[in-house]
């Protein structure tokens, strides 16, 4: 049996019953222990799992860290995926981009490219681009405003984000994984990044190394919808099993 397979078979068990032993599965595989272990190593540097004494669990669903905290943490390769990320649009396009941490730095970024329109339900980004005037063309979704969402939220910004089209999603998930993709904590910001990328004709997903493997509880998108991901570099071991899960180009950012 290939490793492919074999890491394969461990993540399935691993989704139903989110713990293994190693014993359990070198007996299931027909392989050693050593190899079972092997593997492990290789899906927990890969982000897929944390290995435990005797065996291991499925990466942990935990809740996001405050958005003041999640806007220093990483600020470096978060600057420079948003720096990356600027070869990947075209001056003049409609952008979705929700709100988050990321997208956030992306905005300041964004704002060299010439005559956007940025339809957004991020306060930070709305911002940035207002500091602009009139070289780009801003559309703040109106909603809610909670203490614990970067952005605008409910049922009037759902309405609203449901009359307009855009040429790219630019989106900033709390997790993504090769099997469950793109997926937030909280189930408001993933519907409105799960609507942001249905109305777009591509999706450009925004991701620091931290976030891959990670699997939270909220669906934004398969992998098959997301045309690129940019990455940090000590996101590049990921880079090939998420090409091989249909995201069409991976760009890591250099530092």
């Amino acid at each position: 049996m290939w490793s492919q397979e074999r890491h394969n078979l461990i993540l399935e068990k691993l989704r139903a019953q989110r713990r293994i032993a190693v014993d359990g599965m070198a007996e299931e595989l027909g392989v050693s222990r050593e190899t079972v272990r092997r593997d492990l190593v290789d899906l927990e540097a890969a982000g897929f799992l944390r290995r435990v004494h005797g065996g291991a669990v499925l990466t942990e669903i935990a809740p996001e860290e405050p958005f003041a905290r999640r806007l220093q943490l990483r600020r470096a390769e978060k600057t420079a995926i948003a720096r990356a990320t600027l070869p990947l649009l075209k001056a003049g396009e409609t952008c979705f981009v929700d709100a988050g941490s990321t997208t956030a730095l992306l905005a300041v970024e964004l704002c060299r490219l010439s005559g956007l329109t940025v339809i957004t339900n991020s306060l930070e980004v709305a911002q940035a681009f207002r500091a602009q005037g009139a070289a780009h063309h801003t559309i703040l979704l109106g909603g809610r405003v909670q203490p614990d969402m970067p952005g605008t939220s409910g049922e009037a910004l759902m309405a609203e984000l449901s009359r307009y089209s855009a040429d790219v999603a630019l989106v900033s998930p709390m997790g993504l994984h090769p099997e469950e993709g793109a997926t937030s904590f909280i189930a408001a910001e993933a519907e409105i990044a799960r609507q942001m990328v249905g109305r777009s004709r591509r999706t450009i997903l925004l991701a620091d190394h931290s976030k891959l493997g990670v699997v939270s509880r909220a669906q934004v998108c398969p992998c098959a919808r997301i045309a690129a991901l940019v990455t940090d570099a000590a996101g590049r071991p990921h880079a090939a099993a998420f090409r091989g899960a249909g995201i069409g180009e991976v760009v890591v950012a250099e530092t």
